[in-house]
């Protein structure tokens, strides 16, 4: 009976892999997180008409044609967002490294 009790270790690697390949298909919540607001930095840049953009413009102001970080007034998802997009995540993980823009009428630019 006590062979039923035992704990097997298992790396946590192992256990995020995809069911396909062994694993549990847990997700690395960081990764996951950064996704998703790398795709907030992104529908910044490409949907400035949307409410979503109106409002945070309103709270936050907008500065050189971008959202203003907000600074400590800022709340914690707005913090995340403006530090990924300045590029404080750590080496590789900056947004605006792999953005660029093309100048069209120069209405935005």
């Amino acid at each position: 009976c006590e062979e039923s009790r035992k704990v097997s270790w298992v790396s946590w690697d192992s256990v995020c892999l995809r069911k396909e390949y062994g694993g549990l298909g847990v997700r690395q919540l960081r990764e996951f997180n950064l996704a998703l607001l790398g795709k907030w930095c992104w529908r910044m840049l490409v949907d400035r008409e949307g409410l979503w953009f109106r409002v945070l413009a309103a709270r936050y102001g907008v500065e050189g044609g971008r959202l203003r970080d907000g600074g400590r007034g800022g709340s914690s998802w707005w913090r995340e967002i403006a530090r990924i997009r300045e590029g404080g995540e750590g080496e590789g993980r900056s947004f605006g490294e792999h953005v660029s823009r093309r100048v069209g009428d120069g209405s935005d630019t």
